[in-house]
């Protein structure tokens, strides 16, 4: 890659972290038992850190909310701790609150139990706990830390002269007021005392840099042509972060090992969601569909065994080819939005619903689309789209933002399985229809294209709508 790639790739990953770029919170919609959640977790930027948590019930009957964190695997994932109450809001029922602290690095999962008129029930909810950054020491805190330091030292040094001046005296002595050796003994403990902040800052740095190695560094995603043009090969390039990351270690998400996002940068007028094969350990490879000629924007997401997910983020740029037509779960082509009603090339059409509404940062919302046939009814033989009644990208104008999301959030289904093989079980349940909602908190205010894929007899519908966030 040439120096301005690699610089606009670093730009891209100032804002990465973990599963989505720019998107730190969490997003969940599932049930506990009879009642059905949304949940939105927000992780700490430290670790150890406390994350917080938000849970509403959507629909009446719920009493009590109790909220536990468990390592999503190993031995400690068998013995939570003593669960922590949720508060019920004042001003509506059927909202709760929480904090709980995550101790440790890598992927834990959040017990929110649930307990009520309809019995118990229990939902797990991954969550990744990465520091992406140190935290400052508050100014306030550090001249408090300073000025203790001061009377200290002052303290221990004249402690040390009255030692000096005063224990070789005969009881009833009077005491002088100095004496040369009080006056020694003082100068040598105020070096002593003098060269610990030295070595105090030194402890510090070897702390402060141990702490800089495990924050958080995005995988990259190198992108070059293969094959004559027709393929793209995507390297995984690792930039050295602790050795808890691996890459032979992927797990299938929705059955595959990558879900590839390609956008045309900066005209964002064409989506493509691929799925390459894997070539060796960090390598995989994809055939290229028909693309427009121009810059793009890589988006690579990928799941490990232990439930950590990860979006690689690179650039490519791609001449204009007359590929194969896609097949099986690749989708994409040309996404130019036309307002809140999409027309695809088949004739029908995808609205986004409540479009009226405004949309605000950090907000749960609930993105709703449908499919419309020709005729203006609502569109049949609907179909998962691997496993889903649909699957949404939320970009931003900037690319500070990418997210892949689905009808149960932001959380990917690999990752899932991992907390709760029962929840999955629960999901491949799910009826498909013609409208589909995405649980979703935009992180920033801005402008944003929401890229949107359902299927219908067999046929990978893609739709793009632009949201303005406030």
């Amino acid at each position: 890659m040439s120096a301005g790639k690699l610089s606009l790739v670093g730009a891209l990953c100032a804002f990465s972290l973990l599963a989505h770029v720019g998107s730190p919170d969490v997003f969940f919609q599932g049930r506990a038992g009879a009642y059905p959640l949304l949940i939105a977790i927000r992780p700490p930027e430290v670790i150890p850190g406390v994350a917080r948590i938000e849970v509403r019930a959507l629909s009446p009957g719920v009493e009590r909310v109790e909220l536990t964190p468990t390592p999503m695997t190993g031995e400690a994932s068998k013995h939570p701790p003593v669960a922590d109450a949720a508060l019920r809001s004042t001003t509506d029922p059927q909202f709760y609150e929480g904090q709980l602290w995550l101790m440790g690095f890598g992927s834990w999962a959040v017990h929110v139990r649930v307990s009520g008129a309809g019995g118990a029930g229990e939902l797990l909810v991954p969550v990744p706990a990465i520091a992406t950054r140190t935290s400052a020491m508050q100014s306030g805190t550090g001249y408090f830390l300073f000025g203790m330091m001061l009377f200290l030292s002052i303290g221990m040094v004249a402690i040390v002269g009255a030692a000096v001046r005063e224990s070789m005296l005969e009881p009833g002595q009077a005491p002088p007021s100095w004496n040369r050796r009080a006056l020694v003994a003082m100068g040598i403990a105020s070096l002593l005392i003098g060269s610990l902040p030295w070595l105090g800052t030194g402890w510090w740095a070897d702390d402060a840099a141990a702490d800089a190695r495990r924050l958080y560094k995005p995988l990259l995603a190198a992108a070059h042509l293969e094959n004559g043009g027709r393929s793209l090969e995507i390297q995984l390039q690792d930039p050295g972060w602790l050795a808890m990351r691996k890459l032979d270690d992927l797990a299938p998400d929705h059955g595959h090992l990558m879900h590839l996002f390609l956008i045309r940068w900066p005209e964002m007028d064409q989506v493509w969601h691929l799925h390459p094969d894997q070539t060796a350990t960090g390598f995989f490879s994809t055939a290229l569909p028909s693309v427009t000629a121009g810059q793009y924007r890589v988006y690579a997401d990928i799941v490990h065994e232990t439930g950590l997910a990860e979006t690689a983020v690179g650039e490519v740029r791609l001449p204009a080819l007359n590929g194969a037509p896609v097949t099986g779960d690749d989708a994409g082509g040309s996404a130019v939005p036309s307002g809140d009603s999409f027309v695809l090339p088949d004739g029908y059409r995808m609205v986004r619903h409540y479009a009226n509404k405004p949309v605000f940062a950090k907000q749960v919302t609930l993105f709703t689309f449908s499919l419309i046939a020709p005729d203006g009814k609502t569109a049949d033989g609907m179909e998962p789209y691997m496993g889903m009644g649909g699957h949404a990208e939320f970009v931003k104008r900037d690319g500070s933002v990418f997210a892949h999301v689905h009808p149960t959030g932001s959380v990917p289904m690999a990752s899932v399985n991992v907390a709760s093989p029962e929840a999955m079980m629960n999901m491949h349940q799910m009826t498909v229809g013609p409208e589909v909602s995405f649980p979703y908190g935009i992180p920033t205010p801005g402008n944003y294209r929401v890229f949107v894929q359902m299927k219908r007899e067999g046929r990978v519908e893609t739709g793009a709508f632009d949201i303005s966030v406030r």
